[in-house]
């Protein structure tokens, strides 16, 4: 894949969540009659652009963010009290200014999941059936735990009931943190524990359980074996078809792909019908550059059965409460991510993802997934994007909100904030997202140097996206943290 093939989803789903954003701001303060200077997609020197009215439209060098220049906004300028001064308006209509761009995202990300649920609803059918395990992958954190097929996950740590989607989320968003689970079998509830093994999706960390819903049983079918494979070396051969591995009746490609993964360098079995007669092969899997533990074979995907999926049109009132459903997963899967970290049980490098990485994802997705993909990220990001920009940290949009409130609560008691205190609070909040960005630009670049290793395409997790430099002359509006999903494969790679 080309570097342009990441690039220009990147740049697409950056530049919309950056216009949506700015766009709040732009229209609410024109409403309110704020003289808007300039409107910048992008930071830094102005690159190209034109001048309608008052406003100077234009396209900087820098395209990490954007920002809207309202005449008046800045502390330090002093005020000729004309009408169309920001600082000059009353408290409640600079509230609604700032946080009308957070608004616009957060409603872009409810209107995408909608939209697409209306228009082009298609999900696996298990994803809102119950848990109930079809098969456990060999070697699995689910097969140490005790989990057989058959079981129904009752509970998954607070979750009650969970269906298979929110059962996957959990475990992608818990990596290396142990789980209670309650198990109904054969009428009897079990307790047990399960700790999702940690494996890396686009470099990003994320829990695998090794735990799959009923789906079809089929042997795999060897359509090519890779030359220099550990599966070449020890006679694989193309029409092998493979039935068992370990002496355990093979499930079907999903099932074989996942087990593989826990036997690193480990001596494995596996067994295959060749002209009519049963051949037993040993070899040692082994990760590959790309960071997926292969044998080096690749199946016939025309006998791999994908899992059943439903489609069709959602009527306003679903696809409504479906995105609203899905984004509320999202603030929770955010929620529980932050805590842990807080909480020492997860590394903030492992959960931090910053430009490359959030580039890397842009264009996988749309290369696994095309444009419904690339909007799914847009709505996962909007989301996020608006609701770190009401975070009461200054010079981001909660800042001011913040600094508004306070100011609000000491002129009940007739007092003031000084202008040396709003300073001060400013560069403080500067100093941080500049931190910030630093952190995640370094941990990006460090990840990009490290070898992942795969995990079962039917799972997502969420990475956090860096905060922009702030635009020098104006507050900045744009990409701070978001959560945004790993992009799941789908078709079945070599094995």
């Amino acid at each position: 894949m080309g570097i342009l093939t990441y690039i220009i989803p990147f740049l697409f789903v950056l530049g919309v969540l950056i216009f949506i954003h700015e766009f709040g701001h732009f229209a609410v303060a024109k409403l309110f009659g704020v003289r808007v200077e300039t409107f910048s997609l992008g930071f830094g020197p102005r690159l190209f652009g034109f001048k309608y009215g008052d406003t100077d439209y234009r396209i900087s060098g820098i395209p990490l963010g954007g920002y809207v220049k309202m005449k008046g906004e800045n502390l330090d300028e002093k005020l000729d009290y004309t009408g169309d001064e920001f600082l000059a308006k009353p408290k409640w209509q600079r509230f609604l200014i700032l946080f009308a761009g957070p608004w616009m995202n957060i409603v872009l990300a409810v209107a995408i999941p909608m939209f697409l649920a209306m228009y082009f609803y298609q999900e696996a059918r298990h994803y809102s059936e119950p848990a109930i395990v079809g098969s456990v992958a060999q070697g699995s954190a689910a097969a140490k735990a005790g989990i057989q097929p058959g079981d129904k996950v009752i509970k998954l740590d607070s979750l009650e009931n969970p269906t298979w989607r929110q059962l996957e989320l959990k475990i992608t968003n818990n990596a290396d943190i142990e789980l209670k689970v309650t198990l109904e079998r054969n009428g009897q509830q079990i307790q047990t524990a399960i700790t999702p093994k940690s494996s890396l999706i686009e470099r990003q960390k994320i829990g695998n359980s090794g735990l799959w819903p009923q789906l079809k049983e089929e042997s795999v079918l060897v359509e090519r074996v890779i030359d220099g494979s550990p599966a070449k070396q020890a006679g694989l051969q193309e029409g092998d078809k493979i039935v068992k591995l370990n002496e355990e009746t093979v499930k079907n490609y999903y099932w074989l792909q996942d087990s593989l993964q826990n036997f690193e360098g480990k001596e494995t079995l596996l067994s295959v019908e060749r002209g009519g007669q049963t051949v037993e092969l040993k070899m040692l899997p082994r990760r590959e550059n790309d960071g997926k533990v292969r044998v080096g074979f690749a199946p016939s995907q025309e006998f791999i059965t994908p899992p059943p999926m439903v489609s069709g049109q959602k009527t306003i009132a679903e696809a409504f409460k479906m995105s609203l459903a899905k984004n509320y997963e999202v603030m929770v899967l955010t929620k529980e991510a932050l805590t842990q970290i807080f909480t020492g049980q997860r590394k903030a490098g492992d959960a931090l993802a910053g430009p490359i990485q959030i580039a890397a994802i842009s264009g996988k997705m749309y290369e696994t997934g095309g444009m419904e993909s690339l909007f799914n990220l847009m709505a996962l990001l909007s989301l996020n994007l608006g609701i770190f920009n009401l975070f009461p940290i200054p010079v981001l949009d909660g800042g001011h909100i913040f600094i508004l409130i306070i100011e609000g609560l000491l002129g009940l008691g007739g007092l003031k904030l000084s202008l040396g205190i709003k300073e001060k609070m400013m560069q403080a909040g500067f100093v941080m997202l500049l931190l910030l960005m630093g952190f995640v630009i370094i941990n990006d670049v460090s990840k990009f140097f490290t070898k992942g290793s795969s995990a079962k395409p039917a799972a997502s997790k969420p990475a956090v996206a860096p905060a922009p430099p702030p635009a020098p002359e104006a507050k900045p509006a744009t990409a701070p943290p978001a959560v945004a999903p790993v992009p799941e494969a789908t078709n079945p790679p070599a094995k």
